[in-house]
């Protein structure tokens, strides 16, 4: 043995306290700018649905990253899809209690990323450089959050009140892939003005396309809008449910960098809650989850929900994925503006307020 080779095998203590990746790291070929990539970095974002984890361990792909998640017995773990030792994704190989094995050359590596054994050399203790990069794993609203980097302490995941709230169904659809920016679908969720032009199928009407003046508000998160207007929410076949004359209350908050929550509420007391969540796979790909709760209906048909959300972002991501351009522009003399985009505007602040750029990249 070389050297070379025994200094790779000797024994070595790395600091528990070492980030998951270096200063200044930037995926390859990545797609934002290295300040909005640091930025964007050290905040929560869903990368997977708890319910899809089999034993297989799942690629995904944050912030142009590709992370490996999957279970350890039972806690579920979030890697770097990248085998150190000669760059195969780990997502190809499989998991045996507490470690994940590659499937190039059997190495296994524990819960804190370090290569526990090689199997080409059964008794050496491996380097220290054999280390996968492991980052934090939350499960919340039936889903797996992690950041890239654990640097900021006031990074939050937001909040969703209603999601264990006694007399609530909690409601998971599959997630939603979009060819567009993740800040484009959140502002495209939030724009009231596009209901009667793109959801007139849905739920909408494009003889209703009145958008009443609205004030939003700073909170503490981001902003809350309260919106009225007699557009129903019901699909056009319940549209009969709906009192004559009713109002109908929308109310917005917005999490930045790429979350947004809405209630609706319906006549009485019932209730429908939705978080949007815009995870960013790059600068022009969002895999966009949409955990929601009601306290209606709550024996009914899941594949109706499941078929309504997924009407509604198809006629969403068809838009998104047409404009121009790609990303959300953030100085607000680059686009026109009206009344109506009062909580898109208040939105475009708070991510310039981040220091976000959306400069275009590649």
């Amino acid at each position: 043995m070389t050297a070379a080779a025994e200094a790779t095998l000797a024994p070595q203590i790395a600091p528990e306290t070492a980030p998951p990746l270096p200063p200044g790291f930037l995926p390859r070929g990545c797609t934002f700018t290295a300040e909005d990539w640091a930025i964007l970095a050290r905040q929560w974002f869903p990368v997977a649905r708890v319910v899809d984890l089999a034993d297989k361990p799942a690629p995904v792909t944050l912030l142009d990253l590709p992370l490996v998640v999957y279970r350890a017995g039972a806690t579920i773990r979030v890697a770097r899809d990248l085998c150190p030792h000669r760059g195969l994704p780990l997502s190809l190989g499989w998991v045996e209690g507490e470690e994940i094995i590659c499937a190039y050359h059997g190495l296994r590596y524990g819960p804190d990323g370090q290569c526990r054994k090689i199997p080409a050399h059964p008794d050496a203790v491996p380097s220290p450089k054999l280390k996968v990069a492991m980052f934090e794993a939350v499960e919340r609203y039936g889903l797996v959050w992690t950041r890239l980097d654990p640097s900021d302490d006031t990074a939050t995941i937001p909040d969703f009140p209603l999601w264990d709230a006694a007399g609530f169904q909690q409601i998971l659809p599959p997630f939603v892939d979009i060819a567009g920016s993740a800040a484009r679908e959140v502002e495209g969720f939030v724009d009231v003005a596009h209901f009667a032009w793109v959801h007139h199928e849905a739920f909408a009407d494009r003889d209703n396309p009145v958008v009443p003046i609205y004030e939003t508000r700073a909170t503490d998160f981001g902003l809350r809008t309260d919106y009225w207007s007699d557009v129903s929410n019901y699909s056009k076949d319940l549209r009969h449910l709906a009192p004559a004359d009713f109002r109908w209350l929308r109310r917005f908050e917005v999490h930045p960098p790429f979350a947004a929550h809405l209630t609706i509420f319906f006549p009485g007391e019932d209730r429908l809650s939705i978080l949007n969540l815009a995870s960013p796979v790059s600068a022009r790909k969002t895999r966009l989850f949409v955990p929601l709760v009601r306290n209606f209906d709550t024996g009914g048909s899941l594949e109706d929900v499941y078929a309504f959300n997924a009407q509604i972002f198809a006629e969403d991501a068809a838009i998104i994925e047409r404009q121009c351009p790609e990303e959300l522009p953030l100085d607000p003399n680059e686009e026109a503006h009206f009344p109506a985009d009062k909580t898109s505007l208040g939105y475009r602040r708070l991510l310039r307020g981040m220091g976000l750029s959306f400069r275009y990249v590649g």
